[in-house]
């Protein structure tokens, strides 16, 4: 069986906030806390575990991601009035990148964490 990573705990000021932020720009559900978290299912394998916390470094969190997912995704980010980016240090620039023959596009979230988003690996 290969090793997956099945979830992941994304440190929040507001964890309901930062679910419903994340599960609104990816196109996902979020179904309210479960225990101590609030949860986002990103796929089968994978959910994102929200959880409060006063004090954290920004994390960076990449997905691998179709075209039609990407298009779907972009829109919502340009739909908010998100800043964006074509790179980790260039992600205020209102542009993406077509690294590999891809698109990829960085932006943050409420809480300074970093997202990426790639078609191409």
């Amino acid at each position: 069986m290969p090793i997956t990573l099945n979830h992941t705990i994304v440190p929040a000021r507001d964890k309901v906030a930062s679910a419903e932020f994340f599960a609104r720009i990816f196109g996902l559900t979020y179904e309210g806390t479960m225990g101590h978290f609030a949860p986002v299912k990103v796929n089968d394998t994978l959910t994102l575990d929200f959880d409060n916390s006063d004090e954290f470094e920004s994390h960076h969190y990449a997905f691998h991601v179709s075209d039609e997912e990407f298009d779907a995704i972009f829109n919502r980010i340009q739909a908010e009035g998100l800043r964006y980016g074509s790179g980790p240090f260039e992600s205020e620039n209102m542009q993406i990148n077509n690294r590999r023959g891809g698109r990829g596009v960085y932006f943050k979230d409420p809480d300074g964490h970093m997202l990426e988003l790639l078609t191409r690996t």
